[in-house]
C-alpha cells in the first residue's frame, strides 16, 4: 500500500471555514466569495482549500457537534443564488436582521415554497427527485428528525415523547404525515446545498484545487444519526450516553476535555462489517478530495468518560478496532490509496503511529508546538517526513502572531535563533518555515496569510459561547501577502 496520489508532489494550502469567508448574511457562505477566494489561491499557487466539517450545527456553530454526518449546513447556502433561480425576491433578504440565521431559514422557507410551486417547470425539478432518491438512505431520517426537532423547539431527541424518542413504526408514519411540508423543505434545502457544493468543487478543479474536509471521529449525541442507529452507540434506555468522549489533560487544558460525545459501540459497529462507517466514507468522498479524520488516535484507543463526570480526568483508555476499520474501509473503496490525513496530534503512542503508518496514512506537523523539549521534537522541521502535513497551527491554535507575542522573550530569540535569524517579522517567519519543510503539503491558517493577530482565533478547546465566528474581509488581503505568498510558494516548489 502506497500513500495517496495527492501527495506525489508539494503543494501548499489555506485552512479557512466557509462560514469565516466575507459576504453573506450572518456568516461566510457558498457565493461570490467563496469562488472569490479560489482565484486567490490560483494567484497564490495554492492548490488545497481546507475546510472544517461542513454538516450542520447546533446553536453553538460548532461544526465538530453537528447534527448530521451525512447532510449539509444550510446555513452555507448562498440565498443570492437562490434569487438567481428565481426562487427568492432579493428583497427578502434583510441584512440588517438581528437574528441572521433565522432571516437565513426564512428565506429557505420562501425559496422552497417558490420552488414547490413551480413544480416540473422548473429545470432542476428532475435533478431534485434524483437527488432525493440517491440520498434517501440517509436523508429520510435526516428530514424527519429535523423537522421533528423544528416542532419541538430544537429541543434534543432524547426528550421527545417516547414513542417518537424509541423511533416506534405507528409515531414516526404518523409524523411524516404530519409534518410532511417540513420534511420535503428538509430534503430542498439538501439538494440546494449539495447542488452549490458541487458547483463550487467543480470550479475548485477547473484551477487545480483540491477541496480538503475534515471528518470528526465521533458524533453528536443529539443527532439524526444516534437517533437513527441507537444500536450502534452505548446508550441508556432513554438515549442518553452511558459514557462520552473526550481527551485526558493535555496542551490545551489542565482537567483535559469533556467533550460529551457518545462512545460506538464498536462490537455491534463490526459485527456488521462496518456499514455505518462505510455510509459515512461515501458522502465525505462526494464532498472532498482529501479528509482529515480529526482525533485518528481514537481508533486505536480512546478516552471514556463516565456520563456523570464533570471534567475528563476520570476517563481511561479503552482500545478500540481501528485496524480492522481501516482494512474494511481500504478492500471496500479498493484502487488508490484512501485520500485520508490522520489528526494524531495530543497522545500519540508506539500502537497510534503504527496504526497510521501501516495505512500510509499522512500525521500532521505543528509548528506552533515544535520548539519545546529540544531536537527531539517531532514537530521541529529537521524530524518533519515527506508523507505529512505541516501547519502553523490549525483552528484550535491561536494565530501565529498572538502566539508568539505571549512567549517570553528567550522562547522568541530560541525560535528565531532555529529559523536561522530570519529577518522576517511573524507570522511570516514560521510561515516560510512551513512552505520550506519537506513535508508534501503546507497548510497555511488564513489568519496568518494576512498576518492577524490577538482577536482573530477561530476556536479555543475547552471554551464555549465565542468560538466559530472569526470572519475576514477583502479588504485585510493586501497585494503583498499574495505577492509574498505566491513567491514563497514558487521558491519551495509547491506551484503547479
Amino acid at each position: 500500500m502506497e500513500p495517496h496520489s495527492i501527495l506525489n508532489r508539494r503543494r501548499a494550502g489555506v485552512l479557512l471555514h466557509p462560514t469565516s469567508l466575507p459576504g453573506g448574511l450572518g456568516n461566510g457562505d457558498l457565493g461570490p466569495d467563496a469562488y472569490r477566494f479560489l482565484d486567490f489561491l490560483g494567484a497564490c499557487g495554492a492548490t488545497a482549500w481546507q475546510t472544517l466539517p461542513v454538516n450542520p450545527t447546533h446553536e453553538d456553530g460548532s461544526p465538530y457537534q453537528c447534527t448530521s454526518v451525512h447532510a449539509g449546513n444550510p446555513l452555507l447556502i448562498n440565498l443570492g443564488w437562490l434569487v438567481e433561480r428565481g426562487w427568492l425576491d432579493q428583497a427578502a433578504i434583510d441584512d440588517s436582521s438581528e437574528d441572521p440565521r433565522a432571516m437565513r431559514r426564512d428565506c429557505l422557507r420562501l425559496a422552497f415554497e417558490a420552488f414547490r410551486r413551480l413544480g416540473q417547470n422548473d429545470s432542476l425539478y428532475s435533478a431534485f427527485g434524483d437527488f432525493v432518491r440517491s440520498n434517501d438512505w440517509w436523508l429520510d431520517d435526516y428530514a424527519l428528525y429535523a423537522a421533528l426537532r423544528e416542532v419541538h423547539r430544537d429541543e434534543p431527541w432524547q426528550a421527545w415523547p417516547a414513542p417518537l424518542r424509541d423511533r416506534h413504526p405507528e409515531a414516526l408514519a404518523s409524523a411524516r404525515t404530519l409534518y410532511a411540508d417540513s420534511v420535503a423543505r428538509v430534503r430542498f434545502e439538501q439538494f440546494v446545498f449539495f447542488e452549490q457544493w458541487r458547483q463550487l468543487r467543480d470550479a475548485a478543479h477547473g484551477k487545480g484545487i483540491l477541496l480538503f474536509g475534515d471528518m470528526p471521529i465521533f458524533v453528536a449525541a443529539d443527532s439524526a444519526d444516534v437517533w437513527a442507529g441507537r444500536e450502534f452507540f452505548l446508550l441508556d434506555e432513554r438515549g442518553y450516553p452511558r459514557v462520552v468522549a473526550g481527551v485526558p489533560p493535555d496542551y490545551f487544558s489542565a482537567t483535559g476535555q469533556r467533550w460529551g460525545n457518545p462512545h460506538y459501540d464498536w462490537n455491534r459497529m463490526e459485527s456488521t462489517g462496518f456499514s455505518w462507517w462505510l455510509d459515512r466514507l461515501r458522502t465525505q468522498l462526494k464532498l472532498y478530495d482529501w479528509i482529515r479524520i480529526d482525533h485518528f488516535r481514537g481508533f486505536e484507543a480512546y478516552w471514556e468518560i463516565p456520563a456523570d463526570s464533570a471534567t475528563a480526568i476520570e476517563g481511561r483508555w479503552v482500545k478500540a478496532p481501528g485496524e480492522a476499520l481501516l482494512e474494511r474501509c481500504f478492500e471496500v473503496f479498493g484502487g488508490d490509496a484512501l485520500p485520508l490525513v490522520a489528526e494524531d496530534l495530543g497522545v500519540i503512542t508506539p500502537e497510534v503511529e503504527a496504526l497510521r503508518r501501516r495505512f500510509h496514512i499522512p500525521g500532521m506537523l505543528i509548528l506552533q508546538f515544535a520548539f519545546e523539549g529540544g531536537p527531539v521534537n517531532p514537530y521541529l522541521p529537521h524530524n518533519h517526513l515527506p508523507n505529512s502535513v505541516v501547519y502553523t497551527g490549525t483552528h484550535d491554535n491561536d494565530t501565529t502572531l498572538s502566539w508568539f507575542e505571549g512567549l517570553s522573550i528567550e522562547q522568541q530569540r530560541h525560535i528565531y535563533d532555529y529559523l536561522g535569524q530570519s529577518g522576517l517579522p511573524m507570522p511570516a517567519a514560521l510561515v516560510q518555515s512551513a512552505l520550506a519543510s519537506v513535508a508534501r503539503l503546507a497548510v497555511l491558517p488564513m489568519q496568518d496569510v494576512l498576518g492577524l493577530g490577538r482577536g482573530h482565533r477561530m476556536n479555543t478547546p475547552g471554551t464555549v459561547g465565542d468560538n466559530w465566528k472569526w470572519r475576514f474581509a477583502w479588504w485585510q488581503l493586501r497585494d503583498e501577502h499574495v505577492a509574498r505568498l505566491a513567491h514563497q510558494i514558487r521558491m519551495y516548489g509547491r506551484a503547479v
